[in-house]
């Protein structure tokens, strides 16, 4: 019965409040969409965790066997973008391309890296706006129609579109709002751990570069002598 009658109001409440209430429900599916996407892949796909897997590389980055890091398997490198950073810099090195090259590359991953971090989470700033520009563009046409009525001399129709403007002005309002809070609330959860996640694997990545960057000299050595 509670069911029921929460159905009729959110029926009756899309009548009133007209095409406006349409839009802001196809961005709060929108936004929907994009909150459930981003927290699969900034949640559940990933970890603060990328400081600790990268400890896994030190011994072979320091004893020389970097082919052995090349070698991580896909699955593994999918997962953690730490090993995707490292083998950019570990190309560099095995191609003896120099410093500045390996720390060129593993930026250069980096960079890709955190664009995938942020993808698409700054369309929840712009649909909670939409969302609450919607639900006031609707109070204002909803606002001139009840005035309209004023100068209505038809006592009937005066108190009908009476009553639809002040219905459709409430109905927007309060549904834009409804749409926009959350978006915007997950909005800045999201580019938080965003940012927590950047963190993690920029120092991750800066404590593999010092490993690398360390032991260059020698490793570039016995490259030229293997040669």
């Amino acid at each position: 019965m509670a069911d029921a009658n929460m159905f009729t109001l959110i029926y009756q409440a899309f009548s009133n409040g007209g095409i406006w209430m349409w839009a802001i429900l196809a961005a709060q599916i929108v936004s929907i969409a994009i909150i459930a996407e981003r927290v699969i892949q900034l949640y559940v796909l990933r970890k603060v965790s990328q400081r600790k897997i990268v400890n896994r590389l030190e011994r072979p980055i320091r004893t020389g066997n970097l082919q052995q890091i090349m070698k991580i398997n896909s699955i593994k490198d999918k997962v953690n973008p730490i090993y995707r950073v490292v083998k950019a810099g570990t190309q560099s090195a095995i191609n003896l391309g120099g410093k500045d090259e390996v720390r060129a590359r593993m930026d250069e991953m980096l960079l890709i890296e955190n664009e995938k971090l942020d993808k698409r989470t700054g369309f929840l700033a712009m649909l909670g706006n939409v969302g609450t520009l919607l639900g006031l563009l609707g109070t204002i046409v909803g606002l001139i129609t009840a005035f309209a009525s004023i100068s209505n001399g038809n006592d009937a129709e005066k108190s009908i579109m009476l009553t639809k403007g002040i219905s459709m002005a409430m109905n927007t309002t309060a549904y834009g709002l409804i749409m926009a809070i959350p978006s915007l609330v997950m909005f800045a959860i999201l580019q938080s751990r965003s940012e927590s996640l950047k963190e993690d694997l920029h120092q991750a990545a800066f404590r593999a570069f010092n490993w690398l960057n360390y032991n260059f000299d020698n490793l570039t050595v016995k490259k030229t002598k293997a040669r």
